[in-house]
């Protein structure tokens, strides 16, 4: 018995081989848990801290700036102040002021307030657009963009905007330490635009007979008498105003059209850039995937438009021009007529012109600027959303110039009233 009890005992014994393969995989097996534990512990460890790093994304709110003004006969100077003000914060809000404050505080404007929305609403950097602005920061209007439009700063240039009695338009935001500055656009403003035309208008009544009473002889007295003798003077008192390449870059798109991009062509002057451009400029960008514009410069402008045109100048035009949302790149001084050669470089799909135009070129049978993508059957006559020209800008201000003298002089006059109060305090 005791012999079969030890041979029992010997058989069911563990053997020393299975004991260390029982180890190895237990073993094996804790450390394969302790692993999946780790790395599910340290997957919702990442996930938490991704979740709680977005959650602080989402809670930081975009800084929203303000800036407002008249916008009358915007030009590139108005669009360097907005992309200014831009830079200053994430999002932008522009206030347009109504056409009653600015006939109490300034004159009467040269652009109704519709046409001044089309204008301020095509600027690539506005985001938001408030309509009938007042022209003076208020307690209740300031209140009302800090609540109910949730601004942050309020932006306004170095230049003083000054309110009929001699104060200035800003000082309750400056008060409220929500006021911020840029630097204003040295060589342009509305009311030298103006001044540019009834300067003509004014060398007109002193040296025109009546006999030259139409709207290009209004404006062609501005030149010199080595112009009207066939030479090449300056038809109005153009600015001479020559941007840097920094500049034409900081209102460029920088970006190509891809490679199957359906490129758009529109050319023209482009003088007094306004709601009428933008308006057609916005029609052609839906046709394409690429907005090309071509800007005529200011010789081939005064041979076809007469010695009174352009007002403004080849760079102030392409500027106003690169800054409207719908343009993706612009040609300075583009060619007067479009060729096969200019076609295929640009690889145009199709070349368009607006019904609403200061010359009816683009319906010669001869001589006609469009003949050949009229040829290649990608010439294209879009219905113009606007009936507004260059010449109808001039003719407003020709027909109430007396009007806009006496606001120009009114403005003289409220910058003096601010320059002597602040040189009075500072003497103080």
């Amino acid at each position: 018995m005791g012999g079969g009890s030890g041979g029992g005992d010997s058989d069911i014994a563990p053997h020393p081989e299975k004991i260390k393969i029982v180890a190895t995989c237990l073993v094996v097996s804790v450390g394969i848990s302790l692993l999946g534990f780790y790395l599910k512990s340290g997957a919702e460890w990442r996930s938490n801290w991704s979740l709680s790093l977005n959650k602080n994304k989402k809670k930081k709110k975009p800084i929203r700036v303000y800036m407002d003004g008249c916008f009358d006969m915007m030009h590139y100077g108005h669009c360097n102040a907005l992309r200014q003000a831009r830079a200053l914060g994430d999002q932008l809000v522009v206030g347009v002021v109504s056409d009653a404050e600015i006939i109490a505080n300034k004159g009467p404007p040269v652009t109704p307030l519709h046409e001044r929305m089309i204008m301020v609403n095509a600027v690539k950097w506005v985001d938001e657009v408030i309509s009938d602005a007042p022209y003076a920061i208020t307690e209740e209007f300031m209140k009302r963009l800090f609540d109910e439009y949730n601004i942050d700063y309020i932006i306004h240039g170095d230049d003083p905007c000054v309110l009929p009695d001699g104060t200035d338009a800003y000082a309750l935001a400056k008060k409220a330490g929500r006021y911020k500055q840029i630097k204003r656009t040295e060589g342009v403003s509305s009311t030298d635009i103006v001044g540019r035309m009834l300067l003509c208008t004014r060398e007109r009544s002193i040296s025109d007979s009546h006999n030259h009473s139409s709207l290009q002889r209004q404006f062609s007295h501005g030149n010199s008498q080595k112009f009207e003798a066939g030479g090449s003077g300056t038809g109005t008192r153009v600015s001479h105003f020559l941007p840097t390449s920094r500049r034409i870059v900081q209102f460029s798109n920088g970006k190509g059209p891809g490679a199957d991009a359906r490129i758009v062509y529109i050319d023209g002057a482009f003088d007094l850039f306004h709601a009428g451009h933008v308006e057609i400029l916005r029609l052609a960008r839906t046709l394409g995937d690429f907005l090309l514009v071509g800007i005529h410069n200011d010789q081939i402008v005064s041979a076809k438009r007469g010695a009174h045109r352009p007002i403004m100048n080849l760079h102030e035009r392409s500027l106003s021009v690169l800054a409207c949302r719908y343009v993706d790149e612009v040609i300075i001084g583009a060619p007067w007529e479009i060729s096969k050669d200019m076609i295929t470089t640009f690889n145009f799909s199709s070349v368009v012109h607006g019904t609403v135009a200061e010359n009816d070129d683009f319906q010669k049978e001869q001589d006609n600027p469009y003949a050949v993508p009229i040829s290649m059957g990608i010439f294209k006559v879009l219905d113009s959303p606007l009936d507004i020209t260059t010449t109808t800008i001039i003719r407003r201000i020709v027909s109430n110039h007396e009007a806009y003298q006496k606001r120009n002089q009114k403005k003289a006059e409220s910058e003096k009233r601010y320059y002597e109060d602040k040189t009075f305090v500072a003497g103080d």
